[in-house]
């Protein structure tokens, strides 16, 4: 039986209930669900096609979901990959043979510190080997639940500034933060806000305060609070750990955001990726609630009414876009809006929104229970405060590690144990490529900025073969509403193929180069404008590496035409 629906914001969850209820979307549920929101069938057919995680065909009692990212390539992910075929007899992006193993590659699953990974029915597997895969499939087949057999996922904190600077590694007490409000104006506590000069942790670094005092002025009602959880940013896992380890924490800033733009009901947007910690985030908010700090007359405040919901994603890359999110959100594919207007005029069911990521939430909690001088004793004049990293690939100690604002590269390289770093990636695939020579430069926002994922490779891979890995990510996770995208990065793929074939010509990186400014000038999202800037970057910052594999101009045959056909005309 399909699920009811009432109206079309409960898709998602009546689309994942179809799914865990039969292991796929039935025809009938399609129809069904049409006929409940009075829409046709291929307008669920477009939802249901976007999200990866979501399937119209079996796929098997036990759904293994390997993440293919780069530093799970590092680690091993051809062998694993190979195991998990040996040992269940089924192969990987085909249909099960039997009902028992459904076999799918997917992108980083928040995970890269333990790699190689894998989600099987959304249970994490951690640190995966051939030996491992073969005792885990062993064990499902003699009929042991995923649940029983996963692994508990470690968090991997290691390392926090000393002398009471940390802001997120601290200890947390419930309610600290949102009893601050009582006796608080509003503005008041935007403009602390903004006096810890806190931004957007997800990449874009937009003031925090800037966003809540244009949702806070616009006249409509009700406002929503949306935290975007959808961290896909392979090598990321900082909101992970957060949300693992501190999940109230991550509530009680949407809590102050609701109190400070008027908002009455708030959502989670919680990665599918992620909905094994569903369970910690729904009893942070059990808790909050028994503490009179959700619901109505938070923290004794009169007429201060608001409370929070989950809603779980369906895989895909570019919902972390805020108003990709938003269209998710409202059971619709997710693909970005044109922005005719700021989620915070027109956002979530066209209302006042303000979607904040899970740092920033965390760190507007931290403002209002440390006060906002603790974060300018810290960092840099531009860039107070600190920054959580998720450290992964060549390196001793892979984790979380929370540096200040002004921390350089060398200092972050020594403090995990990378012995020999050749290439550095910083704010993941699209965020920028470091070489040893700018080890001096400092994480802050007039330097390199970074979103939270650094990873880094050893001389033994192959920048190449990272770039590769790279794009055929950007290739799969475009939306395709825009053609530079959509077809761009399909075009750069197959350049990257011929260059690694040592096919390549100088007018070939030129290409390149070309094709990347396009991509990124034409592009309607962050997904195509920042697709090719790692590989532009690294071909000027790694130049002889692909120096070496151009071919000189005199040893490229060029083909005669004329000369071809005398030679047909001749043979027949």
């Amino acid at each position: 039986m399909t699920p009811p629906v009432d109206d079309r914001t409960q898709l998602l969850d009546a689309l994942w209930a179809c799914q865990k209820r039969h292991g796929y979307i039935r025809d009938e549920d399609v129809a069904s669900l049409a006929d409940a929101l009075a829409v046709s069938k291929i307008e669920i057919e477009g939802v249901v096609s976007f999200y990866h995680f979501l399937h119209r065909q079996p796929t098997g009692d036990f759904t293994v979901y390997l993440d293919n990212s780069i530093v799970s390539e590092c680690k091993g992910f051809a062998r694993v990959k190979q195991a998990f075929e040996h040992a269940t007899g089924s192969a990987f992006g085909r249909t099960p043979v039997s009902r028992r193993f459904g076999l799918f590659e997917t992108a980083c699953i928040g995970l890269s510190d333990q790699q190689p990974a894998a989600l099987i029915n959304f249970y994490p597997f951690t640190n995966l080997n051939t030996l491992k895969v073969k005792q885990i499939v062993a064990a499902l087949e003699r009929g042991e639940p995923a649940s029983s057999l996963c692994d508990e996922v470690a968090n991997n904190i290691r390392f926090a500034p000393g002398g009471g600077k940390a802001i997120f590694l601290r200890d947390y007490e419930p309610g600290r933060a949102v009893r601050k409000l009582v006796g608080q104006d509003p503005q008041a506590i935007i403009d602390e806000v903004g006096r810890a000069q806190v931004r957007g942790m997800g990449g874009a670094f937009f003031p925090t305060a800037i966003k809540w005092a244009s949702c806070r002025q616009v006249a409509n009602s009700p406002k929503y609070v949306v935290c975007n959880a959808d961290e896909g940013e392979p090598g990321t896992f900082k909101d992970r750990v957060l949300l693992n380890k501190y999940p109230g924490l991550v509530l009680e800033g949407m809590i102050i955001a609701a109190y400070a733009v008027g908002a009455s009901a708030g959502i989670v947007y919680l990665r599918a990726e992620y909905q094994w910690l569903k369970h910690k985030v729904e009893a942070a908010i059990t808790d909050l609630r028994r503490r009179k700090l959700l619901g109505t007359a938070i923290a004794g405040i009169a007429g201060f009414d608001f409370d929070i919901r989950i809603q779980l994603g369906a895989g895909a890359y570019v919902c972390g876009e805020e108003t990709a999110l938003l269209n998710s959100l409202e059971g619709k594919r997710g693909e970005p809006r044109t922005k005719y207007f700021y989620p915070t005029e027109k956002g979530f069911l066209d209302q006042p929104t303000v979607v904040n990521n899970v740092e920033t939430c965390c760190a507007v909690a931290r403002v209002l229970e440390l006060g906002a001088d603790h974060f300018l004793r810290t960092g840099t004049t531009k860039s107070p405060g600190t920054k959580l990293l998720s450290i992964s690939g060549d390196c001793r100690k892979p984790g979380i590690y929370e540096v200040e604002w002004g921390t350089s590269i060398h200092e972050v390289l020594a403090l995990c144990g990378a012995n020999a770093p050749h290439y550095i990636q910083v704010s993941g695939p699209s965020g920028e490529c470091v070489s040893l020579r700018e080890a001096d430069r400092r994480l802050a926002l007039d330097d390199l900025r970074c979103g939270g994922s650094f990873m880094i490779f050893d001389h033994t891979r192959d920048i190449l073969g990272i770039l590769r890995n790279f794009t055929e990510f950007f290739k799969h996770e475009s939306c395709g509403v825009c053609t530079p995208c959509r077809a761009g990065n399909f075009l750069v793929q197959r350049k990257l193929t011929m260059i690694g074939s040592r096919l390549a010509r100088a007018s070939d990186f030129s290409d390149l180069h070309n094709w990347g400014k396009v991509i990124g000038a034409t592009s309607r999202c962050g997904l195509g404008v920042s697709a090719t800037n790692s590989l532009r970057l690294a071909i000027e910052r790694f130049p002889e590496y692909f120096k070496s594999r151009i071919i000189p101009d005199d040893n490229v045959t060029h083909f005669d035409l004329e000369a071809a056909v005398k030679a047909h005309e001749e043979f027949r």
